[in-house]
């Protein structure tokens, strides 16, 4: 473990970066990612595994969520840098490696995430209005992302939150519209608990509650934006908490209204779940409407993915992770220019590749292994004392979370285990080209 001697490195209120985030900006930014484009396909896969009770698995994987979340809120307000997971692992185990895989993991869950989104809004969604190139349409979205970012963290927490307010609009307008279709005698309410036929409850929601799990660890992402927070130890807790909870209320209630609006059959078959179901409460609402909803809610997802991705990016770079260079900082936007760039570039070339399907597998695969390191961290820095107050969980919080990503784990193909492995052995060359830790990794982070 690093010496206590460095621990003003991470713990001082310092940072050449902006302190602009406020704890409404916060809970927005939390929110916003957490919700996400998912939400727009999740119910209809959902649906297919667990029928009906499309709910369940969503409170479940909320709960599960909860408990390295947990792990997140102690670390971030008792090291309140960027960097997010790799900062943990560096400072709990003393290995530069591993502080560089652990981030290796999250830029490859990052930029990966991006250009999957860009390519979703490129395509069909955008295909709605007009008729253009995908991959050329993808790579103008991220440079327009890459835009906004570098302009300032202020102003793209701005765009989030007015984003998160469509997305968030879009969800409660599925839920008002079935409540009016209920209102009307419509719809089957005793759908809601119904699993499918000759099926296990426990197993099937297991099976679910993996996937929906997937839509929760968005939150991951805040950790990176810590520099930039206002007061982290007071606000961050409570932005963290309070979105993941709202999130997953919002959650169940569209998973209720689905399963009353249409069968599990019809969800599961439809590529627009939500779609579908506004359609069938025969209200008159223009499918124009959900197809800009869900636009905004993918430009929402890939501008806040590329602003962790990049705050990442510099984090490591100020830790000796990843080269200097990468760390250089525009003078007056105080915004890491050099980390938007590189993680924009690869983010453009992903989505040359066209399926990224196996990728992405393999990148949850990996966020899971960067959740076990941070809740294991949580109890390894217990020794480390700081000159702050902080967040403090229960001990029994982050066991429970290494458990719980032990069991999702559990659940992942062999083929998706040896591309993760061969991804990770990318990631160890990587760190030895570029010389491992070419300065002391405690040096910077007050500069």
């Amino acid at each position: 473990m690093a010496s206590t001697d460095s621990a003003t490195d991470l713990t001082s209120s310092e940072t050449r970066l902006d302190r602009r985030i406020t704890g409404p900006l916060l809970f927005a930014f939390i929110l916003g990612d957490v919700l996400g484009a998912g939400i727009y396909a999740l119910i209809g896969v959902l649906a297919g595994d667990v029928g009906g009770v499309v709910w369940l698995p969503l409170l479940v994987a909320l709960l599960l969520a909860l408990l390295t979340a947990g792990s997140y809120a102690e670390l971030v307000t008792k090291y309140p840098r960027a960097g997010g997971a790799a900062i943990y692992a560096e400072r709990a185990f003393g290995s530069p490696l591993l502080a560089f895989l652990v981030g290796f993991c999250m830029l490859a869950a990052g930029v990966t995430s991006a250009a999957g989104l860009a390519l979703a809004f490129s395509g069909d969604y955008l295909g709605t209005f007009a008729d253009v190139p995908t991959t050329l349409a993808a790579i103008v979205f991220l440079a327009v992302v890459a835009a906004l970012n570098a302009r300032g963290i202020r102003e793209s927490m701005g765009t989030n939150l007015v984003m998160t307010v469509i997305e968030v609009s879009g969800l409660v307008l599925v839920v008002v519209a079935v409540a009016i279709m209920v209102g009307d005698g419509r719809g089957d309410a005793e759908r809601v608990l119904e699993f499918p036929d000759g099926a296990t409850p426990v197993t099937v929601t297991l099976s679910a509650a993996i996937i929906a799990y997937y839509s929760f660890v968005g939150f991951e992402t805040s950790a990176n934006i810590a520099e930039e927070i206002r007061d982290p130890s007071r606000v961050y807790p409570r932005a963290l908490f309070g979105a993941l909870v709202v999130a997953g209320l919002v959650y169940v209630a569209v998973g209720v209204a689905s399963a009353i609006a249409l069968p599990p059959s019809e969800l599961a078959a439809s590529s627009g779940p939500l779609t579908a179901v506004v359609e069938a409460t025969d209200l008159g609402i223009p499918d124009e409407l959900f197809s800009a909803i869900a636009l905004v809610a993918v430009a929402n997802g890939a501008l806040l993915t590329m602003i962790m991705a990049s705050r990442l990016t510099y984090g490591m770079a100020e830790r000796g992770l990843l080269p200097a260079a990468l760390g250089a900082v525009l003078p007056n936007r105080r915004t890491p220019w050099a980390a938007i760039l590189a993680t924009t570039l690869v983010a453009m070339g992903l989505t040359l590749v066209g399926d990224l399907g196996t990728l992405a597998e393999t990148v949850v695969l990996l966020l899971l292994l960067v959740f076990i390191s941070t809740n294991v961290a949580v109890l390894v820095l217990r020794r480390d004392e700081v000159g702050h107050e902080h967040f403090r969980v229960w001990t029994f919080v982050p066991v429970l979370g290494v458990l719980s990503c032990v069991l999702l784990l559990t659940q992942q193909s062999w083929e998706v285990w040896l591309y993760g492995a061969g991804l990770l052995l990318v990631g160890v060359g990587l760190h030895l080209v570029a010389g491992g830790v070419t300065r002391d990794p405690h040096e910077g982070a007050g500069e």
